[in-house]
């Protein structure tokens, strides 16, 4: 498997995009501000993707961390998160921050396990931004869980 930078005549794989966020508004919204990667299983279609969005000096956000189901569970989303990372600190970026929903226990996880922290909690964040509600694993998602990870 390999990860590399959506080229400019790609399309951004929506489909994939739309799993880690319902929003397209929003999917599109962070495109243009940030970098699109893409892993891809040999030529065929992207098997998952993350965009790196530069938030404040120094520091990027790493958003939409998404795998195509039918690819879960085989490590793909935690070499997305750690490619981020190290794609971040080549950057130059000293911190590197994630957002995700109270409901996403597997994905709360995963972030810790790479190294993240959690910092704070934006409360009701998904009530004010997502005009339908969102549930995973039977829990209303309500609250963002902010992470960080200093490189």
């Amino acid at each position: 498997m390999r990860i590399e930078p959506l080229t400019p005549e790609e399309k951004p794989p929506m489909d994939l995009l739309l799993l880690a966020d319902p929003s397209a508004r929003l999917v599109e919204q962070y495109l243009r501000r940030g970098e699109c990667y893409v892993a891809r299983a040999g030529e065929k279609e992207p098997v998952g993707a993350y965009v790196l969005l530069p938030t404040r000096p120094d520091t990027a956000e790493l958003v939409n961390v998404a795998v195509d189901e039918r690819h879960q569970g085989q490590g793909i989303g935690k070499a997305l998160v750690r490619h981020a990372v190290e794609t971040a600190r080549r950057r130059g970026y000293r911190t590197v921050e994630v957002g995700t929903g109270n409901s996403g226990v597997g994905q709360l996880a995963l972030y810790q396990k790479c190294g993240f922290r959690i910092v704070a909690v934006d409360i009701d964040f998904f009530v004010r931004h997502y005009d339908e509600p969102i549930f995973e694993n039977g829990i209303p998602c309500r609250d963002m869980i902010r992470m960080s990870q200093d490189l």
